[in-house]
């Protein structure tokens, strides 16, 4: 007989799990890592009168894709355009940038796979006699180590020709230059700290599930558990 145990903390653990998963699945997809130096629609520097009036824009590049500003749409509202500029992993722009796309998609994937067993918690509490939320507790645990290994490749890559191109030929590894880090990167840090902020709640959610007043519960007979 399945019993649903519902908790505050167990709720809030899969919760954020869930949010964690898309946080960061947004992030890697986003060509908004990097924001390269202010263009004009033609090409040439903001502050070049010779070529007329051009609002300036910014570039942005990302582990696989890029926006750029389409240079013979001059009156359509949507001029961006965002899409991959790797047809294959190989034409990524950098090695550094291919083992960050390596790590973060493993450390992706086991967010995922977690986000989708968190959700079937409420009612399958243990696999193999083992806890579900320990065990996820320690994928996610891990997930976080796949995830801190990419961001940290991922600025040693700043000094490849792609980048270069963005952010000037200040760029170097670590060093951006004339760019600056875009909302995505940003997302895909505090996707990390939440990451290990979840393997740690799990074990208050396992807690939980598995408090004496549960167990009095379904001694009761009582199939739907909810606990504050």
């Amino acid at each position: 007989m399945c019993h649903v145990i519902v908790t505050c903390r167990s709720m809030l653990w899969t919760l954020l799990s869930i949010v964690v998963a898309f946080a960061e699945l947004i992030a890697f997809m986003s060509a908004d890592w990097l924001i390269g130096k202010a263009k004009s629609r033609s090409g040439a520097a903001p502050d070049d009168q010779s070529g007329g009036s051009s609002e300036p824009y910014h570039p942005t590049l990302g582990i696989y894709a890029r926006c750029i500003r389409n240079p013979g749409v001059q009156h359509v509202q949507r001029e961006t355009l965002c899409g991959p500029y790797a047809e294959n992993f190989g034409e990524i722009a950098s090695g550094f940038w291919q083992a960050t796309a390596i790590f973060l998609a493993v450390g992706i994937f086991i967010l995922c796979t977690v986000a989708l067993v968190s959700v079937f918690t409420m009612c399958v509490q243990s696999i193999m006699k083992k806890s579900i939320f320990n065990v996820c507790g320690l994928l996610q645990g891990i997930a976080g180590l796949f995830l801190i290994l990419g961001l940290i490749l991922y600025p040693a890559g700043w000094g490849c020709q792609k980048a270069i191109g963005y952010c000037g030929h200040y760029a170097s590894a670590y060093k951006p230059g004339d760019c600056s880090l875009g909302w995505a990167f940003y997302t895909a840090i505090g996707g990390t700290v939440l990451t290990f902020i979840c393997a740690v709640f799990s074990a208050q959610a396992e807690i939980a599930t598995s408090s004496d007043k549960v167990q009095e519960e379904i001694e009761e007979g009582k199939s739907l558990i909810c606990l504050l």
